[in-house]
């Protein structure tokens, strides 16, 4: 029996409109889509039960604002809570503009549509065409044929699951203590518990205890360079490098960026990104990663993944970059936008447990094994923020220790009122974890000093770090002029650090003509997605300018 195609839903309770839009629906999506109809709200979810009960997929629900008895906001709330993965998007009218963008918060709406929404190929499709891709390929990683089994508790198997994910690899992970499919799955291939974690592959292969790099080269995601020369060598793939990435490729320049883990840098593990301008509804760092990644690829540039460069040697009017493994690029340019690295706590405890329990970052794949425990976020930032939002979605508690007096200084005030509307949530202030403890290889309780200096033992069944960071730049020792924490100094700032040519520095070039610098790495950046980006996109016009003078 062939497998139901997931569904489109609309609710409206005026049949000519509910009619029209499943028209619309059917004619451009009916091929991938079932597009089904509802009269009501209460219909609506009882639709969905029914549909959640069978099992069935649902990608979009689509509702009209104005509805007698359960209008659209208040159903895709409830609907949310059936299908939390669907796309919601709200109908309006002009007038109500208003309340669909105040639904953005109150239901996370993924957009709203005017009506009417003639012609339909300007004004609907696109934007359900958008939404679909996202979906899909969020369902892709869902049930995706790679499949890794191990012990939640295990850094290595932390490691390969935060791979395949920030890779957007679709991948299942089974935990050898919970899933019994896991222990029928090792059976089947007579592998022992003792080599775990494992990682079954489509093709039927079965590979014991794999570093990222081997899983990487298995799966092609390690790519090769294919070219011995190029206009540009972007080092680094957060939003300044696949910035760059695209306005150096749209531009006619031999592009290739090199990632020593995943597309998306450190904005790609952000749970929601919301002032990003262009995205009312806010996205996700995997998304924006992935946004950015495929347009890149389109325009021409190419990506080599889980490669790191190691030094950088300039010869004559020649750069190279050397990367792990022994490879080696040549280019006439050369970016870094290596970007930072988390800062890691030097309390007792933590580095043992990290990958246990202690995570660095947002950890995603960590989210919904959470659920109904206690999460503890160190740290006062925008990420350390974000992360705590996410994870009250799933933790029962969430607790934020924050070492200033206030948020204040450190947070966008959009997060600082969202974090205050969850009662999960416990902001604590003027607080410091001075030590982790652990039972059986993994977190069981944290150290914890108050403002007034008093210190408690708390369980904590995970912890995720958000102390700072550190550049990326210990591989330009050397070679290229840096401020005391390791930032790379650019434009006016090197004229007194060795600047060679009569010339002025161009305001993103280092103190090594033709070698630029964007994003957070950079002295003087600001850390917003926004500035990262807009940097690797005017490098890539002053690159023009160095190649054009050269």
């Amino acid at each position: 029996m062939a497998e139901r195609r997931p569904a489109i839903l609309a609710v409206d309770d005026e049949p000519a409109v509910l009619a029209a839009v499943a028209r619309d629906l059917r004619r451009h999506f009916g091929e991938r889509y079932r597009v089904l109809r509802a009269g009501s709200g209460a219909d609506g979810l009882d639709l969905l039960g029914e549909m959640r009960t069978r099992g069935d997929s649902v990608a979009m629900l689509v509702a009209d604002q104005r509805m007698p008895g359960m209008d659209g906001t208040d159903y895709l709330l409830k609907a949310r809570g059936i299908y939390p993965e669907a796309k919601r998007v709200l109908l309006t009218a002009y007038a109500d503009t208003a309340a669909a963008i105040a639904a953005i918060n109150e239901v996370s709406l993924d957009y709203y549509l005017l009506k009417p929404w003639d012609p339909p190929e300007e004004q609907l499709y696109p934007v359900v065409e958008d939404l679909l891709t996202t979906w899909e390929a969020g369902a892709a990683l869902e049930s995706g044929g790679v499949r890794v089994i191990g012990h939640r508790y295990s850094r290595e198997t932390h490691e390969l699951r935060d791979f395949l994910a920030r890779n957007r690899v679709p991948a299942r992970w089974l935990d050898i203590e919970r899933d019994a499919e896991a222990r029928e799955l090792l059976s089947a291939a007579g592998v022992g518990e003792d080599r775990l974690p494992v990682t079954l592959l489509e093709d039927g292969a079965v590979l014991q205890r794999p570093t990222v790099l081997q899983l990487a080269e298995r799966l092609g995601v390690a790519g090769q360079p294919a070219a011995d020369h190029y206009d540009l060598v972007i080092v680094g793939g957060g939003p300044a490098g696949l910035a760059a990435a695209v306005y150096g490729a749209s531009e006619g320049l031999r592009t290739v960026l090199v990632e020593r883990e995943a597309p998306g840098g450190q904005a790609g593990q952000s749970s929601r990104i919301e002032n990003y301008l262009g995205f009312p509804a806010g996205l996700s760092g995997s998304d924006l990663a992935r946004r950015a990644t495929d347009q890149a690829r389109r325009l021409g540039a190419e990506l080599l993944s889980v490669s790191d460069a190691v030094a950088l040697r300039v010869e004559g009017a020649g750069r190279f970059v050397e990367l792990t493994g022994g490879g080696e690029l040549s280019a006439n340019t050369v970016l870094v936008a290596s970007g930072v690295s988390y800062r890691m706590m030097a309390a007792p405890g933590f580095s043992e447990l990290t990958g246990a329990g202690v995570y660095y970052g947002a950890a995603l794949t960590e989210a919904r094994s959470c659920a109904d425990q206690h999460v503890v976020v160190i740290g006062g930032a925008n990420s350390a923020g974000q992360a705590a939002v996410y994870f009250s979605g799933y933790a029962k508690r969430v607790s934020m220790l924050v070492r200033g007096d206030s948020l204040d200084r450190s947070m966008s005030h959009y997060l600082i009122e969202q974090i205050a509307a969850l009662e999960n949530v416990e902001v604590r202030t003027g607080t410091q974890a001075i030590a982790a403890h652990g039972e059986d290889g993994r977190l069981k309780s944290l150290e914890i000093r108050d403002a007034e200096g008093n210190v408690a033992t708390e369980e904590a069944d995970a912890c995720f770090i958000f102390i700072g960071a550190v550049p990326r730049t210990d591989w330009l020792d050397g070679v290229l002029a840096r401020d005391q924490a390791g930032f790379i100094l650019a434009g006016p700032d090197v004229r007194e650090n060795g600047w060679p040519l009569p010339r002025e520095p161009y305001p993103l070039e280092t103190s090594v003509p033709g070698v630029f610098v964007a994003g957070d790495v950079h002295s003087r950046s600001i850390k917003r997605v926004a500035s990262a980006v807009g940097e690797g996109s005017m490098a890539v016009s002053l690159i023009h300018e160095y190649l054009a003078s050269a």
